[in-house]
């Protein structure tokens, strides 16, 4: 099948890849929640073979994906296990997690789901990384991004650029102490936590 192909995934993997490098120092297994199109999923492997990384996405994303892993054939790189956040998540052991551009195209209790299941798999020491965009004390960090969430609200009501304070409430409440907030381009954001040994939830 001809490969799915972003654009925004282009742009996005070299900044990136420098906040994922020093975020996952030290880390041996990556889930990557979401997918998408595959592509960061072969960047990333590629340039950090130390790491395995594991891709995820819904069942009927998943054939895209694995058109990236086959032709990649990197032995670090694993092809794509069907994942949906309220269901059941890969056993690993991971000590890293690592989504981008999910949480808006999520509900709010997906969203609630998502963390839930990375508090589950990440044992004491583990690492979240989260990328995409977030509001700021309840407002737009830049036009572009309330014209993006306008968008969103059309195709799925429940969806929507989220807080940053309450999805870091969120976050704390399974067992995430937040540690670093990075300014991304295009009015975006990585935000990086690292799992606790006693959860909240």
């Amino acid at each position: 099948m001809e490969k799915p192909f972003s654009e925004a995934c282009e742009r996005n993997r070299g900044p990136l890849l420098a906040v994922l490098t020093d975020a996952f120092t030290g880390c041996r297994a990556v889930l990557e929640v979401g997918s998408g199109s595959g592509q960061h999923a072969v960047y990333f492997a590629a340039q950090l073979p130390q790491l395995s990384w594991q891709t995820s996405e819904l069942p009927a994303l998943r054939a895209g994906i694995l058109a990236w892993v086959n032709e990649a054939q990197l032995p670090n790189l694993l092809p794509p296990v069907a994942l949906d956040v309220g269901g059941v998540w890969p056993a690993g052991p991971f000590d890293g997690v690592f989504t981008a551009n999910t949480l808006h195209i999520m509900s709010w209790p997906h969203v609630e789901q998502f963390f839930a299941g990375a508090a589950r798999v990440l044992a004491a020491g583990g690492r979240l990384a989260v990328y995409g965009p977030f509001n700021y004390a309840g407002a737009f960090t830049a036009d572009s991004n309330a014209q993006f969430d306008r968008w969103l609200k059309a195709r799925d009501a429940a969806s929507g650029i989220r807080d940053f304070e309450n999805v870091c409430a969120l976050a704390r409440s399974h067992g995430f102490e937040l540690e670093r907030d990075v300014a991304m381009p295009a009015n975006n954001r990585t935000l990086l936590w690292r799992r606790l040994s006693v959860s909240a939830a």
